[in-house]
């Protein structure tokens, strides 16, 4: 099984994932984050690929983007942290997560090949459709990298059906409309569409956005196999960083789940 399959396999409850900006203020610090994340609870690790015109992230995830790109961060960069982490950690899935253009201008059968190489498990790319991915999902197949793809609250039966064919590893639900770190999710509201994903595909579902606390996190891990936490996390970084302090809430979060 891969890291991510033996992670849904082996837990008996909501699995956690974690987002931090690659490079975010630093390459040590950001590093160094990495690095205590499983330590602290953490299952799973997204890793964000800084990008220059982020539309799906809030506020605190942008200005974290641009702090890593200020600090010299690039995609050569984010994959040698992957590669660093591994040195010490080969159990912990770390997925890839950002916008198409970083990938396209490396080349997208190169990333794939130097992602995998690094120690990648999978890949979000929040802005590449499933009519658009034939490449990219082709390469990762032939390195077992998962695609995983995005379903939002406007995700049309139909189109779920599209969603699915050609995902992986988990299915990530974005618990509201609009951008990262803007608003909490409504565990009523979403509710129906969880279980109507559930009954199309044995793919675990995390939901992510909207998450904070781990009262968050304890109410939509009755819902999902996995609870994304981002902003919240990347904005501890910001005012701190102080690795202690991102280790203390991601121990919080993560005993919420169990």
């Amino acid at each position: 099984m891969s890291r991510i399959e033996t992670v849904f396999a082996n837990l008996d409850r909501p699995a956690l994932i974690t987002f931090i900006m690659a490079g975010d203020p630093d390459a040590k610090v950001s590093l160094d984050v990495l690095k205590s994340l499983p330590d602290a609870g953490a299952d799973i690790i997204e890793l964000g690929m800084p990008f220059t015109d982020p539309m799906a992230d809030g506020p605190v995830i942008q200005l974290a983007g641009g702090r890593a790109l200020t600090a010299g961060a690039n995609m050569n960069q984010t994959l040698q942290m992957v590669r660093d982490f591994r040195e010490e950690n080969d159990t912990t899935p770390i997925v890839l997560m950002g916008y198409y253009n970083p990938v396209m201008q490396y080349g997208a059968v190169k990333f794939v090949d130097d992602a995998a190489e690094a120690g990648v498990d999978g890949l979000i790319i929040v802005d590449l459709p499933p009519e658009e991915a034939d490449e990219t999902l082709k390469a990762a197949k032939t390195k077992d990298i998962d695609i995983i793809r995005l379903i939002t609250p406007t995700t049309t039966n139909e189109r779920l059906g599209k969603i699915i064919d050609g995902a992986s590893g988990f299915l990530y639900y974005v618990s509201i409309t609009g951008v990262t770190g803007a608003a909490s999710a409504d565990l009523n509201a979403i509710k129906p569409h969880i279980e109507e994903i559930k009954g199309q595909t044995d793919i675990p579902v995390a939901i992510g956005f909207g998450i904070k606390t781990p009262e968050d996190a304890k109410n939509m891990g009755e819902l999902a196999d996995a609870v994304v936490v981002g902003s919240s996390i990347v904005n501890t970084i910001a005012e701190s960083q102080d690795i202690s302090k991102v280790s203390d809430q991601v121990k919080g979060l993560a005993g919420a789940l169990k």
